[in-house]
Order: structure tokens, then sequence, then C-alpha cells
């Protein structure tokens, strides 16, 4: 019992604690230029709503995707080298965000930042899993996932004021900013343990063990009807900014409304894991799927609403009222989801293969942006049009409120979405809990 109190601790090798560090850095730079990433390519570069849908798309769902090949090669390259290399490309993405924004360097300046990103996070986890014992993993990764929350939130509370302040154009730079502190940190102070027992795996490998994964029909179905939750909870950065600048005014503050999920997030998720430990995980997922599209109505009901709903004494606009209504629910649904989801998942795994499928278990991002963000670009442009777009038409008084009449629209859709995943979550169930039944009725 000594030794098993000896070896669970808070105390962590320095290596550890830069690794937290560098990981809020690159949190802040990322989140800050993503929540205004939508508003930059549309106002700031000048693509339409549905180009811009389809660049986010691409970019988004390419970070779920590349760090299955950029893991392998973090490995041989060692993780100092690698995270010098992720910072470095970080940067100049960034960097070349801000100062060049024309079309044709866009998806360039993207790209360096998707790779470099993608470098980050299985470096940073290999860290925290090369510093820590079995009995004290889950303290190390609980520290590890705050510091993610505290990125997060920092990024986006700053990206508005350099937003309304300095402009658009200057919340990359100052990504690029957090992004080159963090390279420098890593240049000085971060010497991490390499190597480790496991041989690396090669990019061939991880190919391989994603194509068996998808060709599981029990998993790849999991996969898609979870995705339904993300492709919502994408839209505080597809849909939302723009939605509520267009409705609302310049006055709006999209990156505080989104600071709202993790927020509550952060309140919430240890009580509700508490409450539902005796659920099946099935059933904590469902709450979670049931909720989620009641989200989007909310979010949809101001589109009945004429002048202002008065909070602890101030007025506010019916769109920002319900907006962070509808993100508070988000953000307590997740509680029901996120802690029980790996454990659902890996029980759709055949035997002894549950850690392969594991590695693959965030896929439903990727699924979830790469399509939220395109069907994100459509219904902004068909129920909540770029005002510059109807300026250039003529359209102008009248004409050019009742352009926005039916904004919230755009909700409809997306508790559509919810409620169908939900229905899905029922029927994959009910299929595998007969699938399984049978199983054990053959012996």
């Amino acid at each position: 019992m000594t030794d098993a109190k000896a070896s669970l601790t808070w105390r962590f090798p320095t290596a550890f604690w830069t690794g937290n560090v560098v990981e809020l850095f690159e949190r802040a730079a990322y989140y800050g230029t993503f929540i205004a990433l939508a508003l930059y390519l549309t106002d700031v570069v000048g693509f339409s709503d549905v180009q811009a849908g389809w660049i986010g798309a691409v970019f988004s769902s390419s970070i779920y995707l590349l760090p299955f090949l950029t893991g392998a090669a973090s490995d041989r390259l060692g993780f100092r080298r690698s995270l010098m290399l992720a910072f470095a490309l970080l940067a100049a993405g960034y960097a070349g965000l801000g100062l060049f924004p024309a079309k044709a360097a866009v998806p360039v300046t993207l790209a360096l930042v998707a790779v470099g990103g993608a470098f980050v996070k299985p470096v940073i986890t290999g860290t925290v899993a090369r510093s820590s014992n079995a009995a004290s993993r889950a303290r190390a990764f609980s520290l590890f996932y705050m510091m993610v929350n505290i990125g997060s939130f920092t990024g986006k509370t700053v990206a508005k004021p350099v937003r309304t302040a300095l402009g658009l154009e200057y919340v990359p730079l100052y990504s690029a900013g957090a992004a080159l502190a963090a390279l420098l940190v890593v240049a000085f102070f971060f010497w991490p343990k390499e190597g480790g027992e496991e041989q690396p795996r090669s990019a061939r490998d991880s190919l391989a063990g994603l194509v068996t994964v998808l060709k599981n029909g029990r998993f790849l179905s999991l996969l898609l009807i979870t995705a339904g939750f993300w492709a919502i909870q994408g839209q505080l950065y597809a849909s939302m900014p723009k939605y509520v600048l267009r409705l609302v005014g310049p006055g709006a503050s999209p990156e505080w409304y989104a600071n709202v999920n993790p927020f509550v997030v952060v309140l919430c998720v240890v009580p509700v894991t508490h409450l539902v430990r005796r659920l099946s995980p099935v059933t904590s997922i469902g709450i979670a799927l049931a909720m989620i599209p009641v989200s989007a109505l909310i979010m949809s009901l101001s589109g009945g609403m004429t002048g202002q709903i008065t909070v602890l004494g101030a007025a506010l606009h019916p769109v920002t009222v319900l907006m962070v209504l509808g993100i508070a629910l988000q953000g307590f649904a997740e509680c029901f989801l996120s802690p029980r989801y790996l454990e659902f998942a890996s029980k759709q795994a055949p035997p002894g293969q549950e850690g392969l499928y594991m590695g693959y278990s965030h896929l439903h991002t990727f699924f979830a942006w790469l399509v939220g963000f395109i069907l994100s670009g459509y219904l902004l442009d068909a129920f909540c049009p770029d005002p510059k777009k109807l300026a250039a038409q003529g359209i102008t008084g009248e004409a050019f409120t009742a352009a926005y009449a039916h904004a919230h629209y755009i909700w409809y859709v997306f508790a559509g979405i919810g409620a169908a995943a939900f229905a899905a979550l029922v029927l994959f169930a009910l299929v595998t809990r007969g699938a399984d039944a049978r199983h054990e009725a053959r012996g």
C-alpha cells in the first residue's frame, strides 16, 4: 500500500509541465484564429459563404485526420524536434494568414497550420504518458485537459478585443505570436524523455489501422451517429459568429458566447459524471443526443421575437440570450457524452483489438466538421447572407431586412440532424443488443 501511495502523485518531471504550458499556447493560438476564421475568409479575404464553408471544412477536419500520420513521424523525429518543427510551421502559417489575405495564399497558410497542429497533440499526449506512471496517469491527463480548456478559453477571450480594436486580420497575427512563444519555450526548456518500450508505428501501420476500423460497420456506425452531436457543436465556429454579427450587429461577441461551452463543461462535468455513473454508457450518450437538437431549437426561437430581453438589468438582443442558452445546453449535454463515449466505443471493437479501435475513436469529429462546415456555408448563403452580397445586388431597405427573416431556419436543419442522430442511436442500441444476445446464446 505504501508503494501504491508513493506512485500516486501530483509531482511530475519538468518536461511534463513544460509540455502543458506549450499545449496552452497552442490551444490559445488555434482557438483564437478558429473562432474568427469563417469571418476572416469572407470579410477580409473575400470568399463567399459557400467557399468559406468548404475551406473551413477541409481545414478543420484535416486536423483530426493528419495526426494518424504525424504521430508516426514524431516518433521517428523525436518529440523535441517534432515540436520545434510544429511551432515553426504554426508561426509561419498564422503569420502568413494575417499578412497575406489573398485567395491564393489562404490554402497554403492553412495547410501549414493544419500540419503543424497535427504534430502537437500526439507529441504532448505522448509526453504526458511518458512522464507519468500507471497509478498517476489519470491525474496527469486531467491536468493536460485542464490546460487544453484554459488555452481554448484564453484564445477566444483575447481574440475579441484584437478583432474589435485592431481588425480581423490581426487575430492570426496574435496566434502567430502565441505559436512563436511556444517555439521559444520548446527551444530553451523542453527536454523530454525520448523513446519508449513500444516500437514506433509507421505511417503504413496507421493507414492500415484506419482501413480496419472503417471496415467495421458497427464501429463506423457509432462514429457517424455521434458525429451528429459534434456537427451541431461545430457551428460555434462555422455558423454562429456570422449569424450573431449579421443579426445583432457589430457589438455582438461571438468569441465570448462560444466560451460559455467550456465554462459549463468545466463546471458540470464532475457532478454529471458522478450522477450518471450507474447508467449504461448508451443511456448517458442517448441523454446527450436528446439534448443537442433541443439546443439548436432554442437558438432558433429568436426568429419570432422582437424588442429586447432584460437579464439582470441589462437589455439584450433575443439572439444573444437564446444563443447563450443554447450553447450552455450543448456544454451540459457534452458532460453526458464525453465521459462515457470511449467506454461505449471500446465495446464495439472486436475482442483483443480495443487499443487499435480507441486510437481512431475521435474520427467522429472529422466527419462532423467536414459535413457541418460545408452545410453551414450553404445555409448561411440561403438564410443569413453576407451583407456585402446583398449590397452588390442592390438590395436595400425592407428587402434587405426581409433577406434575414428566415435566418433561424439554419438551426432547424441542425436540430433535424441532432434528432436523426438520437433516433439512429436508439436503433443502433436495439440492433446491437439483439446481435449480442444471439451471440451469447450460441455460446
